[in-house]
């Protein structure tokens, strides 16, 4: 085989110029302006791009009057995020949100008494001992939950003094509106009018506790979760157009999805996930997938996906498409 045979194999040539962008970073010589960097990121590639398409399909909800649902696991309240969702729901930009159990009950626990930073490796055991639970790098005294049992029972007597059985957005609003604490979710959400649903309310301390209270105190309450369902496909049938940003998978953002499928899919989507597709899961599963289900509706632009951790782009999601 001679020279330029081989030459062929390894540098083949192509044929013309792709039209598309080139790539290029932002340039940090000069004075800094973070909105030219996050600008900058459409053409630096991977997921940076992924994150520029994202504002940019937000900042598109916005402009088309979108009723915006917000999807997110319990580790973003756990987090520094919690912050942020309860800023989105202040400035009314968020009209619906899908959470988890656990959500709501570090919420409360964190108007009173907050997590501290620990470290991924830890003596787990000398953990236990201590009384201490981690969450990733972030630590929790479990005093944290023996207050929450108290207040909770105090609010469980309320709640359920009237009506023995309740929904978890009825349970949400009512428990907002007892929190004194600018930064809580459901307190922002309780005053804005913002629903929240979570339809696996029994998954975290507010089940334990809502099981001690019906076995000690009163063995008539009960959470019906199928009129929250209803009330979740009907509004999204009313609304003209709606959009999703769901940061983290499980139940929230597959409870979403699954309630636009009723109105043709959602107009509009955002993933923020580090799930695996490979393993056939809904929380790895990509927008694509939901187009195939119908809870997604197919435009090409109307959808991404950032595959990255959450407290790394939300944030930067927020200050590029709703600051």
């Amino acid at each position: 085989m001679d020279e330029d045979t081989t030459r062929d194999h390894v540098v083949p040539g192509s044929d013309g110029e792709l039209e598309t962008p080139d790539v290029r970073g932002y340039d940090f010589r000069g004075d800094f302006d973070f909105e030219a960097m996050l600008a900058a990121y459409e053409t630096t590639g991977f997921q940076a791009t992924h994150l520029a398409e994202a504002v940019e399909i937000a900042e598109e909800m916005q402009r088309e009057d979108a009723t915006v649902y917000l999807t997110l696991t319990s580790n973003i309240v756990s987090s520094g995020l919690r912050e942020t969702v309860a800023y989105l729901v202040r400035e009314g930009y968020v009209d619906v949100i899908v959470t988890t159990a656990g959500s709501l009950t570090e919420d409360v626990i964190k108007t009173a008494k907050p997590f501290k930073m620990g470290e991924w490796d830890a003596d787990e055991a000398a953990l236990r001992e201590e009384g201490i639970n981690r969450l990733g790098n972030i630590f929790v005294p479990s005093d944290r939950y023996v207050w929450l049992e108290e207040y909770l029972y105090d609010f469980f007597e309320d709640f359920f003094a009237e009506e023995k059985v309740r929904t978890p957005t009825a349970f949400a609003r009512e428990l907002g509106e007892t929190l004194d604490d600018e930064d809580s979710v459901l307190k922002q959400a309780a005053d804005e009018d913002v629903p929240v649903f979570c339809p696996a309310l029994t998954d975290a301390e507010v089940g334990n506790f809502l099981y001690y209270y019906r076995q000690g105190y009163d063995s008539e309450v009960g959470i019906e979760i199928l009129d929250d369902y209803d009330s979740l496909i009907e509004n999204g049938l009313l609304a003209e157009t709606t959009g999703l940003i769901a940061v983290g998978g499980g139940v929230p953002k597959h409870h979403a999805i699954m309630t636009n499928l009723f109105r043709g899919g959602a107009d509009y989507a955002i993933y923020i996930s580090t799930g695996m597709e490979g393993d056939g899961s809904l929380s790895g599963a990509p927008p694509s997938e939901a187009v195939s289900w119908g809870k997604i509706k197919e435009e090409n632009t109307n959808y991404t996906q950032i595959e990255a951790e959450a407290t790394l782009v939300f944030p930067m999601l927020v200050a590029g498409a709703f600051t």
